[in-house]
């Protein structure tokens, strides 16, 4: 990078501090006023920074409006899919990528499970909200009083005995989901189908979306799928890092195992045999159907 594009540069985060004037931006930059004037000058006619009457400089109008375009045409499925291909590609089960729009929780990417019983969710259709781990990622973030609200209004149906029975079991398991940074559905929506999930966060640390990893019990047990949880988180963490502007960071084969026996981090709670679907039979959205 040249000297003055970098020197340019710099002036931003300085002024994202709070406005400043033109000895304090030369000092900062290590340079003659002259120079930072020129700089500042340049800046100024491309609506980066705006002189106030006070003759300091702050960040520009242009600047906001260039930050609001960028965040809005961010793609978090087109930066997610290789992250959810690798998860999918270590574990080989179903991945999910979801996001909440409109008092609705939709699945917008899957990646195929290699085992011959695969889910039949669908890109685009709507999840069970009220039991779902990943609707439980993003509803968890809600702020607290529309979070009351969406609880109380939606319906709570009875898809096994270990669905969410009301409003309030649900907002306190979206309280523990909040405290925890994961969630998980055992059995809640299909008796025989067990799913983990992590958020993915903005810049803001906000959730933007929610990815999981699913399968059938006659596949993998709820203990030894939650045993996948650290590597979810991690992906989930990857994402978040690479949305919001980091680095991406690539994937290291030794970084997590291969196949269904991960080691569970200290945030991994086995669930006891209660609410172990695992000596279930795969019924309603389980299939079989060739490798």
């Amino acid at each position: 990078m040249s000297q003055t594009v970098d020197r340019a540069l710099s002036i931003l985060p300085l002024l994202a501090e709070g406005p400043a004037n033109l000895e304090q931006v030369a000092t900062r930059l290590g340079v003659h006023k002259s120079t930072a004037l020129r700089l500042l000058r340049t800046l100024h006619e491309h609506g980066m920074v705006y002189r106030q009457q006070d003759q300091r400089y702050r960040l520009g109008a242009r600047l906001f409006a260039l930050a609001q375009e960028a965040v809005e045409n961010l793609d978090v499925r087109e930066i997610a899919h290789p992250h959810l291909v690798a998860l999918n590609e270590r574990c080989g089960h179903t991945v999910h990528l979801a996001v909440y729009e409109e008092n609705e929780v939709l699945y917008i990417d899957k990646v195929e499970s290699r085992y011959p019983v695969r889910m039949y969710s669908r890109i685009g259709k709507p999840v069970a909200i009220t039991v779902a781990a990943v609707a439980k990622l993003l509803l968890a973030d809600l702020p607290e009083p529309e979070r009351r609200t969406l609880a109380e209004r939606l319906a709570y149906p009875a898809y096994t005995p270990r669905s969410t029975p009301n409003a309030a079991a649900f907002l306190k398991e979206l309280a523990t989901v909040r405290d925890q940074g994961w969630a998980a559905d055992f059995g809640g929506h299909e008796e025989s189908i067990n799913c983990v999930g992590a958020p993915i966060r903005g810049a803001d640390g906000r959730v933007v979306a929610a990815c999981s990893v699913s399968a059938p019990n006659v596949v993998v047990s709820a203990e030894e799928l939650l045993s996948l949880l650290p590597l979810v988180r991690r992906t989930a963490e990857e994402i978040s890092r690479e949305y919001s502007g980091g680095a991406p960071v690539s994937h290291d084969a030794q970084d997590a195992p291969h196949g269904t026996h991960g080691t569970a981090g200290p945030s991994a709670t086995t669930p006891s045999h209660e609410h172990d679907p695992s000596h279930g039979t795969p019924e309603k959205r389980a299939e079989e159907t060739s490798s």
